[in-house]
Parts: C-alpha cells; structure tokens; sequence
C-alpha cells in the first residue's frame, strides 16, 4: 500500500510540474505584451488595442469550443461577467490608463501587490485555506526583489513621484487582478479554461465597449493595412490573450490563486529582458539584483512550503 501511495505522490508531482511550466508561460507572454502594446500605442489607444486583441482571441477561442455557449446556472454566468471585468476591460484599461498620469515605475511597483493582495483575500474568505506562512514570506521577499527591478528603470522616468489618480487606478488595476484569480478558483471546478477564458474575453469586450466614447481616438482604418500592426495584434491575441489566459485559467484551477499568483512576479524581470533586446534600455546592478532576489522569494517560499506540508 505505502509502494502504491508513493507512486500516486510521483505522479501527482509530475503533474503540478506541468501547471508550474504552464504558469512560466504565461508570463513570459505578459512580460513580452508590455512591449508589443508599447510599440502599437503611437498608432492606436490603450482601449482599441484592448478591443482588437480580445475581439482576436474570442473569435479564436469560439471556434475551438464551438458547441457549448451557455453556462450551467445564471448565478455562473454572472461570474462569467465579473471574470470579463476583473480580468479583462478594467483591469487593462486602469492600468493603460494610469501611465498617463503616473509613472511606469509606480504602475509597475503597484500592480505588482497583486500575489500579496491575493493571498490577503484568500485568507479573508476562505480561513480554513490559509495560505502557508512561507508561501507569504516567499511573496513578500519576492516583492522586494520585484521592487529592485522596477526601480532599475526609475531614473529614467521624469515623472516617478505620488499621483493620487494615476496611482489610484494602477491599485484598482492590482484589485481588479486578484478578485479575477478568485474568481477563476471558483468556476475552475465546473468548466474547463478554455470555455474560461473564453467567456472572459466575451464580456470583456462588451464592458469595455463603454469607454471608447471617453478616449481620445484619431483611429484611421488604413492603419489595419500595415502588416507590423497585425504582427503585434496577433501576438497580443494569439499569444497574450487566448493562449496565455487559458493556460492561467487551468494552472489557477490546479495550483490556487496564491501560489499561482506569486509567479506574477516574474513579469517584470521578463519586460525587463525583452525590453533591453527590443527596445536597447539598459540593465543596472539594482535591476540584476532585485531578479535574483525575485527568483529566490519564490523559490525558497515554494521550497519551505511544500517541506511543512509533507510533515503534516
């Protein structure tokens, strides 16, 4: 029986291995979107680029889960509508818009407490689920690391200071991201991440539709005619969006909100990377620094965590 125990303990690590992979991924997709959106904000605002990146995955995400459209229970499809506003138009919409009055080293430091705001929720709503005292350590630590890298660019930004209404809407960015993870862990059980994520990108899109007649657009359709455009929209879509938020929908349902939301964490690091390949922005000690702090946070915490676990 205990040669039986232990090969089903393998097989279920095998298992998680593959969500962690999953969950890499995913942020190496996010990471790289900070820079495909960059690159397109000359030529389209932040809530065209939004609308034309989920009207790609929906449409993308439809024809592979054709046949099941509705939910199981209307209560269901209300989630399914606060999934499309925490996790779609006003989470990317706060956020593209807070760097127009704050700056990208606020909005990156603040929406970067989104683990630890989860973690915090979690432990509100579900006592008896806890999370583990390493894993909010780990996550604390992390954030440090997280700051160090946000601040290798800080310098360089003439506008880094306390704006309350750009600061503001990179906080409800942070809120809108953990009340999303929340959501997902309670629908997770009942479908699966593609009709997620799928359901997501529907209400999304029609959420966001609202704020188009707030921005500013000088919108022309010949610029749809320039292939660079479509390269970075269908990253965005393909990549960023359909790929990226299924995987993140399945390895929430696996791993949780809290450890799943700690490898956020890495995003930065990853921007930070592409961004110095891309785009020549330089790299300094305090940024090499806060990655191997980063990396550390979450590795040792991951590393406690599951030694205090198996001793229960």
């Amino acid at each position: 029986m205990s040669n039986l125990n232990l090969r089903h303990n393998n097989v279920r690590q095998t298992s998680s291995v593959w969500y962690h992979i999953g969950a890499i991924v995913a942020i190496l997709a996010w990471g790289a979107s900070f820079i495909f959106t960059k690159i397109l904000l000359p030529v389209l605002n932040p809530v065209e680029i939004y609308l034309l990146r989920c009207a790609i995955a929906y449409l993308v995400l439809l024809l592979l889960t054709k046949g099941h459209v509705k939910s199981h229970h209307y209560s269901h499809e209300l989630l399914f509508l606060f999934c499309g506003v925490c996790g779609g138009s006003v989470y990317f919409i706060t956020e593209n818009t807070s760097l127009l009055y704050t700056s990208t080293t606020n909005v990156s430091l603040i929406t970067s407490t989104a683990p630890l705001i989860t973690a915090f929720l979690v432990g509100l709503i579900y006592k008896e689920e806890r999370p583990n005292r390493w894993i909010v350590i780990g996550s604390v630590v992390a954030f440090v690391g997280v700051t160090m890298v946000i601040f290798n660019g800080a310098s360089a930004d003439s506008r880094v200071g306390f704006n309350l209404l750009g600061d503001g809407l990179a906080m409800l960015s942070a809120v809108c991201w953990s009340l999303y993870s929340l959501l997902l862990r309670r629908l997770s059980p009942f479908y699966s991440a593609m009709f997620i994520t799928r359901k997501t990108f529907f209400y999304g899109f029609l959420t966001a539709l609202p704020f188009l007649y707030t921005s500013e657009s000088s919108f022309s359709w010949s610029v749809l005619a320039d292939w660079s455009v479509w390269v970075n929209l269908l990253f965005l879509g393909l990549i960023a969006s359909s790929l990226a938020f299924v995987v993140w929908a399945a390895v929430v349902g696996r791993l949780g909100a809290v450890k799943a939301g700690n490898y956020l964490y890495f995003q930065p690091i990853v921007t930070l990377a592409i961004a110095a390949v891309m785009l020549g922005e330089k790299i300094t000690f305090m940024g090499l620094g806060g990655c191997v702090v980063t990396i550390a946070g979450i590795y040792v915490g991951e590393s406690l965590a599951r030694r205090a676990e198996s001793r229960c």
